[in-house]
């Protein structure tokens, strides 16, 4: 499990690192106009005004969501709000969404949340590990949950942000890693590269170094990943125009895509575009996660969707 841990520390650091925006740039040429694909049963989520960069979606249907990222080269709407970490419980209705105190003498005034991984023990206590960059630093905070609060109960600091254990070189050569999720089965790595527009499908090994299965071009810049346990499918959140991300005009905001891809460990795997928006709805998709046919989508700096699918 420390392993387990670890790997999951160094991908949420791959994840966003600075030079995942700066490599965006040589990306421009890959816009493209997109095409609007809406389910029926979508609407804005009320209370998340400044982002949603990530999403993660417990069995039970408990979502956490990162929000108020404030990162060089990006628009922020509250450029002087702390960020902060929302709930939702998508077993409701009409679910809403409230942002958890936080405790145990966290500096709350300068907490900047990126990507979010969850992790249950085998007592079923919650874990949040959540990338952190106070004063243009970066860290990862460690949070336990608790009824309707967040426990703070460790910072980890390093040059490599690296967990209190091994830490290793587990693959190379991809373009610009960033999103990492596990299979449901734990026997693969699913890695999105944003520059090479594709996923990385990498089988790992007892000793957790990775060796490449495939990869799937998707033709779009692919953020954040999330795994359905119930299907194993792959959801995407994507960029399909990377310049506007970087140079954000309100009269032409960047658009969003949702990918949703099945059987990915086929010959022949299934992508279909579930949500398409040219920036009207949705700006600057970054994660879509999905728990009994309810799907939330964020961004990195705009509001973030909820939609019956």
């Amino acid at each position: 499990m420390a392993k387990l841990l670890a790997l999951t520390a160094l991908g949420l650091v791959l994840a966003f690192l600075g030079e995942r925006f700066m490599v965006y740039r040589l990306q421009t040429k890959f816009s493209y106009q997109v095409n609007p694909i809406e389910p029926p049963g979508c609407y804005l989520i009320e209370g998340l005004e400044n982002g949603s960069e990530d999403i993660d979606i417990l069995p039970s249907g408990l979502a956490f969501i990162s929000t108020g990222l404030k990162y060089p080269g990006l628009h922020s709407f509250a450029p002087d709000k702390p960020g902060e970490i929302f709930l939702m419980d998508l077993n409701e209705d009409k679910p809403r969404a409230w942002a958890l105190p936080i405790k145990n003498g966290f500096d709350v005034q300068s907490f900047n949340p990126h990507g979010i991984s969850t992790f249950i023990d085998k007592d079923n206590a919650v874990y949040l590990y959540v990338v952190n960059h106070p004063q243009k630093k970066s860290t990862v905070e460690i949070f336990q949950f608790e009824g309707d609060s967040l426990f703070h109960l460790k910072t980890i600091k390093h040059e490599l942000l690296s967990s209190p254990g091994e830490v290793k070189e587990v693959a190379n050569g991809l373009g610009s890693a960033n999103g990492i999720m596990l299979s449901s089965d734990k026997k693969y790595v699913y890695v999105a590269a944003v520059t090479s527009q594709s996923i990385h499908v990498m089988k790992r090994h007892d000793n957790w170094n990775l060796t490449q299965e495939k990869v799937l071009h998707l033709g779009t810049l692919v953020d954040n990943l999330s795994v359905d346990p119930a299907t194993s499918d792959v959801w995407a959140g994507c960029h399909p125009n990377g310049l506007k991300l970087l140079k954000y005009d309100p009269a032409d905001p960047p658009g969003s895509e949702v990918l949703h891809i099945q059987n990915i460990l086929s010959e022949k795997p299934t992508v279909t575009t579930v949500y398409a928006n040219n920036g009207s709805v949705l700006q600057g998709s970054t994660v879509a996660a999905v728990y009994h046919q309810k799907m939330l989508v964020g961004r990195v700096f705009h509001k973030a969707l909820y939609c019956d699918l």
